[in-house]
């Protein structure tokens, strides 16, 4: 007599602003974006591969085809430079830094920076990750076991704490932690506020308090930031010989290729508050839903740890071990293509050019949209299903190689894309270790689409401390 199959535990899928069933007038998809851009989406842009947007001062295109796509991205040309929505938004915050600017100024400032980026090589950087995820692992030991927890606090202050230490070789600990957090939460929460009315060529219904608010918690940030570079600034520029070598070194150093001009204390500050900024903002968002989804599936949680248990036994991790925990990876690299931190990025059209039998105006807004490219009906196999087993098999084999870009693609793609995977593989990897996240009953995480994807209402968990193998088999 054959034993029954036992059929396969259904993939777990996460909440999202479910899609309306048909496009929004343009008055309710403008407030509708205003407080969230994924808020503006319908049911037919997960499975369009262009879509439009026409108003009064506004021509949007959507892209998700991956032919496209590509265009846009790959363009060396200066067809589809950088929106300066994006740009405006952030500029109380990042000045003129790498993040925002185009054409020869942007390839000016990356040739400055490359070779700081020395610094954050993963051999080079990998000790001081490990330094922060150890301080992190601390903090939630003395905590009361089984405790709820907002894992989205502790993420960004475990991130922040990396990025801090690789530019300035200090921590980020105590009140600087939390205001840094407060600060870019409340930043964060205007920028759609700003952009919004922009893009839909409304500037008048920008209100002026959004604009203060911003401003306000630009000044929180970069005040913190510049305490720690004015003083190696001046020393620097006194002749004084560098005590430290890490990123803000490397920057102190750089020198235009053109003319040989250092930057100056301001410039400097824009681009260290732009790599702050994206180093640790994307990891953060990504890390908060990779809680919550294992959370959420605790077949693949458990997967995790025995993954993390075998590799590691009783030792501390090293940087070779990186590469052999697949699993945790591929759970990291899933919960980019559901949560993609940059949900979408915008372009502008340099002058009319022919996309999909249509003929794109010159300055009109181009959207590429991992949100959506990543949950596309026609490329992905259960594409709104967490399932890490898909990075190891064919059937995501075509989708993986066109339609996965959680650090973008082309001449602007994350330089800190190895640095972010290895940071988050080891974070994952020592909190499953050491602690079995539970979902918090009730609790659903309420993803916004603002500068990153966040939750709304946090990602709150019952954190349990494992005991020690021994303790477990005597048990």
């Amino acid at each position: 007599m054959s034993t029954p199959m036992t059929p396969p535990t259904p993939h777990f899928c996460p909440a999202y602003p479910r899609p309306r069933t048909s496009k929004a007038s343009g008055l309710l998809m403008f407030f509708s974006a205003r407080r969230s851009w994924l808020n503006a989406l319908y049911e037919r842009s997960y499975r369009m591969q262009m879509g439009e947007v026409h108003l009064p001062g506004l021509d949007l295109y959507m892209v998700n085809e991956p032919a496209m796509v590509r265009q846009v991205l790959h363009d060396a040309d200066g067809n589809f430079p950088k929106s300066a929505l994006l740009g405006e938004a952030l500029q109380p915050l990042l000045g003129e830094s790498i993040f925002t600017t185009n054409g020869a100024q942007w390839q000016r400032q990356r040739e400055m920076m490359d070779p700081a980026f020395a610094q954050a090589r993963l051999n080079v950087a990998f000790p001081v990750m490990r330094e922060a995820t150890d301080a992190m692992l601390a903090r939630l030991a003395a905590r009361p076991d089984g405790a709820e927890h907002d894992l989205e606090v502790e993420m960004t202050h475990v991130t922040a704490d990396i990025i801090f230490r690789t530019i300035f070789s200090e921590p980020l600990t105590g009140p600087d932690a939390h205001r840094v957090f407060d600060a870019f939460s409340r930043f964060q929460a205007q920028v759609p506020r700003l952009m919004v009315p922009s893009l839909f060529g409304q500037r008048w219904l920008r209100w002026p308090w959004d604009g203060w608010r911003s401003r306000r918690a630009a000044r929180e940030i970069r005040g913190l930031l510049e305490t720690l570079i004015r003083p190696r600034y001046a020393a620097h520029r006194g002749g004084c010989p560098a005590t430290r070598q890490d990123i803000l070194a490397a920057f102190l150093d750089a020198r235009d290729p053109e003319s040989g001009v250092p930057f100056s204390f301001e410039a400097l500050v824009d681009q260290v508050a732009m790599l702050f900024l994206a180093g640790h903002e994307t990891s953060a968002s990504a890390l908060t839903w990779a809680t919550h989804l294992l959370a959420q599936a605790p077949n693949v949680q458990a997967r995790v740890h025995a993954e993390v248990r075998a590799q590691l036994g009783e030792r501390a991790p090293e940087l070779g071990d990186m590469k052999d925990m697949t699993l945790t990876r591929n759970v990291f690299r899933e919960t980019l293509r559901l949560f993609p931190p940059v949900g979408f990025m915008a372009r502008q059209a340099a002058g009319s050019c022919p996309m999909r039998q249509k003929q794109v105006p010159a300055g009109a807004t181009v959207v590429v949209a991992p949100w959506l490219i990543h949950r596309h009906r026609d490329l992905w196999p259960e594409p709104d299903a967490f399932n890490p087993d898909r990075y190891d098999g064919d059937a995501s084999r075509d989708a993986l190689k066109q339609a996965y870009l959680p650090f973008g693609m082309g001449p602007r793609v994350c330089m800190g894309a190895a640095f972010a995977l290895q940071e988050a593989t080891l974070i994952l990897a020592q909190l499953v270790r050491h602690h079995r996240l539970e979902a918090v009953p009730g609790h659903v995480p309420q993803p916004v689409g603002r500068l990153t994807i966040r939750s709304a209402n946090g990602v709150r968990l019952r954190m349990f401390r494992r005991t020690a193998p021994a303790a477990e088999a005597a048990a």
